[in-house]
């Protein structure tokens, strides 16, 4: 069933490319500073931003006025931290480091209600359904959710095809800072090698049916990637955005270290 309650994951397989940016301030009150700038998705980062669910719960209340998307990123698959997540209401999730269709399928079964898959019900007490409000919450869920899953190792990228046949997985997300490091190229995302091994991916993933994304700074490199049919692509981080800026300033000045000033131009993933 194609879902209308999901704007993001409607344009998703409907092709309709959106252009993100990354929030991994992990406050509410900059992540909705970011959501009146446009951007048609909303990163809000569990991985490597300094986010527990009580602070993610506040940035998509930040957000939720905005016409911007929020997607989370967990900092794991794990099943109740998932569960977690779709209770305070987050309908799109990112899941980083996935490897095989294996674990591809573990994770659809923690986005849905039994009988098709694990998670716990618990909608009366849950953001996700209004506090109850929402009478049809338990018979829309599973319909409403858009699971993203990272490719983000070589091992991945091996078993890619076998990922996108995983029903129940509607994007699948390149990782290229891991993915350069997994294949020797730690720190260089921009080698050939690694920007060849992401052409191939996003490609494998259009072919499959599913949405292809990925993040870069480089503002070239992300029509690229649109251009290859990449429908969700971030193109900027919050936090980078503001370290950049500051620097930026301060080196007007002569102020700043040049380390610091040379971190300014750097492109961050």
């Amino acid at each position: 069933m194609t879902v209308m309650n999901n704007s993001f994951k409607h344009a998703l397989l409907n092709k309709q490319p959106q252009v993100g940016l990354w929030l991994s301030m992990a406050q509410p009150y900059s992540a909705e500073v970011c959501a009146t700038a446009g951007f048609q998705w909303l990163l809000i980062d569990g991985e490597h931003a300094p986010n527990d669910v009580r602070s993610t719960l506040a940035q998509l209340q930040a957000v939720a006025a905005y016409p911007g998307q929020p997607v989370v990123r967990a900092v794991s698959g794990d099943t109740a931290l998932i569960k977690q997540l779709l209770d305070i209401g987050a309908q799109n999730l990112l899941v980083p480091m996935v490897d095989t269709a294996a674990q591809a399928r573990a994770l659809v079964a923690a986005t849905r209600y039994p009988p098709e898959g694990v998670r716990g019900v618990g909608a009366a007490v849950a953001r996700a359904s209004r506090w109850g409000a929402r009478r049809d919450y338990l018979g829309a869920a599973n319909d409403e959710v858009c699971l993203l899953v990272q490719a983000e190792t070589a091992t991945a990228l091996d078993n890619l095809e076998e990922i996108c046949a995983v029903d129940g997985v509607h994007g699948v997300f390149i990782g290229p800072a891991d993915l350069a490091a997994s294949m020797g190229h730690r720190g260089a995302p921009g080698h050939p090698e690694v920007q060849a091994a992401i052409d191939r991916a996003i490609r494998t993933i259009v072919a499959s049916g599913k949405a292809a994304g990925t993040l870069t700074a480089e503002l070239a490199l992300a029509r690229r990637y649109l251009e290859l049919g990449a429908t969700f692509v971030a193109v900027g981080i919050d936090v980078t955005l503001l370290a950049q800026a500051a620097r930026r300033l301060a080196s007007e000045f002569g102020l700043g270290t040049e380390s610091a000033m040379s971190a300014a131009g750097a492109s961050a993933y």
